[in-house]
């Protein structure tokens, strides 16, 4: 294991390996910052609203899901051009988790900047259209895809529940959500989630050190320790795609919690855990 990035973020989420770019981004949403660790070093790019999740749309763009919107950002010029609003009326919550589905569709969840209770949602921008998918959110979490296309996947951070929903052939959802992993006994709290080449979906588990996989029948199968107690989100990367990338975060942690473990807050890169897939390119 390394440490890809050891500057501490307060709330590092959002990790996305650019394909063509060869570069991981990622985001310290309560620092209103993005970063890209590339073979040029770390650059930042500073906010003035929070940001949290992105998908590549070419080389040289992204698509940035921020607090009041979706953007299409110019990854050289800094520029940022409105695509759709995301609860820009509801100064209440901010963006969460998201990710890019199979069919070029961008999944994003929002939540209450205090985790209000309820407050946010989870969307799915396609075609031109931002569609409310899930509402009575409070921790926007794990959205992720089924690599045959059958299905999505996410939480509501607090329920300790991994929901599974069935999607039609354009990528929407077609039946009620049904609970995946039941993390309640464990005491477990699933954060942000990825899936690779076999279907297996690996949770980052917030407040356990560690990012958890499971089948795609649910069935737990190992466990990957990362040296922080907060993890936030896991992506795959590198150039074979087989390195495990995870964010974490220093938010909330007492001198306690953060005495064993002085890496909480930074990104670290877990290599040849399993094999990836790219991440899908955005359909604008």
């Amino acid at each position: 294991m390394t440490t890809l990035d050891a500057t501490p973020c307060l709330l590092g989420e959002g990790p996305l390996w650019h394909p063509e770019r060869q570069a991981l981004f990622w985001f310290d949403i309560l620092a209103k910052r993005m970063m890209c660790q590339s073979a040029d070093g770390v650059k930042i790019w500073q906010f003035d609203e929070h940001h949290s999740a992105a998908g590549w749309v070419d080389d040289d763009t992204l698509l940035i899901a921020s607090e009041t919107g979706l953007w299409r950002f110019d990854i050289g010029s800094g520029n940022r051009t409105l695509v759709a609003p995301l609860e820009a009326d509801n100064s209440v919550t901010r963006s969460n988790d998201g990710r890019v589905d199979p069919w070029g569709g961008f999944w994003i969840g929002t939540m209450g900047k205090k985790a209000e209770a309820g407050a946010g949602a989870i969307y799915r921008y396609f075609r031109g259209e931002m569609r409310q998918l899930f509402p009575n959110i409070t921790i926007s979490n794990a959205i992720c895809f089924a690599p045959d296309r059958s299905c999505a996947y996410f939480t509501d951070t607090l329920t300790r529940w991994v929901m599974r929903v069935a999607l039609d052939t354009d990528g929407w959802p077609t039946a009620k959500p049904t609970v995946f992993i039941d993390l309640n006994g464990a005491k477990q709290n699933p954060d942000g989630a990825v899936t690779d080449a076999q279907g297996n979906i690996w949770v980052a588990l917030w407040g356990s050190s560690c990012v958890s996989c499971f089948d795609a029948a649910g069935q737990h199968l190992r466990d990957v320790t990362v040296p922080a107690r907060q993890p936030t989100c896991p992506a795959f990367g590198g150039p074979d795609l087989r390195d495990l990338m995870v964010t974490s975060a220093t938010d909330g942690l007492v001198d306690d919690d953060a005495a064993p473990h002085p890496q909480n807050g930074m990104t670290f890169r877990i290599p040849d855990v399993a094999q990836g897939l790219p991440e899908p390119q955005v359909i604008l």
